[in-house]
């Protein structure tokens, strides 16, 4: 699939995603040759440059925050801190005000190794919150975090907004009727395997071309279900059946995703990786490490940014924004 190139400066060549300021000049085709921008085939550029749709009442023309809020005993990095209902909704107030633009509420631990919860116990930790939200009038828009069609279902009812699986509707056979019938946006993850196997030695061929396939057959198989395609993100799935070398890659290769013509959800934030790489072994100490991983997808025309760390997260992309020219 083509790559975008980036120019010099925002003013020149074709514009990136719909994302303000982002602008590519070249891009290498699918013969791997390195071409004007301009001559790709008009289908595969429309794609490449249009701006997408608002996802929950926000324009995605910049980067935007997702914070996430884990209200389970188990998550790799802030497993407990959240897993009553009292703290669940501190933290999320906390998130909110520290410039979260979505919250991204999960009630099962999909890290490597983690257990299936039961339905009936995700949806005990995740409803009450979503619920306990809306009532006390916090209006940002909810994203939930599971693979399970009834949890889905409940908290949608509650008032949630959009449902983030990241087994891609591979999990559970209902889920896509339960995303089609409410009409709400969908994250559309990879993963190779199953938690409680996927990092035992995960192998590619060609990581980002078997990403993009998987993806690619994964959006056919949501719109043959009835969810409309403009409801629809994509997240490449790093750390989700990924050594660190697939994980480098595919960072460096986010442009192939815009190719699709859906925005790009990032979840990076304080993944093994980054430990790996700047020797941080605990997760809470992999703020910084997190933060330059969300710039590098930011410059790439991620739509969304999935993030532990939201204050920090949003100081560094003003900076950033400033000083390329990239302002919205």
């Amino acid at each position: 699939m083509p790559v975008p190139l980036w120019p010099i400066g925002p003013e020149r060549g074709l514009p990136l995603a719909g994302m303000a300021g982002l602008r590519f000049e070249r891009a290498i085709d699918a013969d791997g040759r390195d071409v004007a921008a301009e001559t790709l085939d008009p289908t595969l550029r429309e794609r490449l440059c249009a701006p997408r749709p608002q996802l929950c009442g926000l324009a995605l023309d910049q980067p935007r925050l997702m914070g996430i809020l884990n209200v389970t005993p188990d998550s790799f990095s802030d497993g407990g801190d959240h897993a009553t209902r009292a703290a669940a909704v501190t933290r999320a107030r906390g998130l909110v005000a520290e410039g979260a633009e979505i919250l991204d509420i999960g009630g099962e631990s999909t890290r490597p190794g983690a257990e299936t919860v039961p339905v009936a116990e995700e949806i005990a930790r995740v409803v009450p919150v979503v619920a306990e939200l809306r009532a006390a009038g916090i209006t940002t828009p909810i994203s939930v975090d599971t693979r399970n069609a009834a949890t889905a279902r409940t908290a949608l009812a509650e008032g949630a907004n959009m449902i983030n699986d990241v087994s891609a509707l591979g999990h559970d056979p209902d889920m896509a009727g339960v995303v089609a019938g409410a009409d709400v946006p969908l994250c559309l993850m990879h993963a190779q395997g199953m938690p409680q196997e996927m990092q035992r030695a995960p192998r590619y061929d060609d990581v980002v071309a078997e990403v993009h396939d998987a993806l690619a057959a994964r959006i056919e198989a949501a719109c043959a279900a009835g969810i409309s395609r403009d409801r629809l993100l994509v997240d490449p799935g790093i750390g989700f059946g990924k050594d660190l070398q697939h994980n480098l890659t595919l960072l460096r290769a986010l442009p192939v995703y815009h190719a699709f013509g859906l925005p790009l959800l990032m979840g990076v934030s304080r993944k093994r990786f980054i430990g790996t790489v700047s020797g941080a072994e605990a997760p809470k100490d992999r703020m910084p490490g997190s933060v330059a991983v969300a710039l590098l997808a930011a410059q790439q025309g991620a739509h969304v940014l999935r993030v532990h760390d939201v204050k920090e997260t949003r100081q560094a992309l003003r900076l950033h924004r400033a000083v390329m020219g990239t302002d919205a």
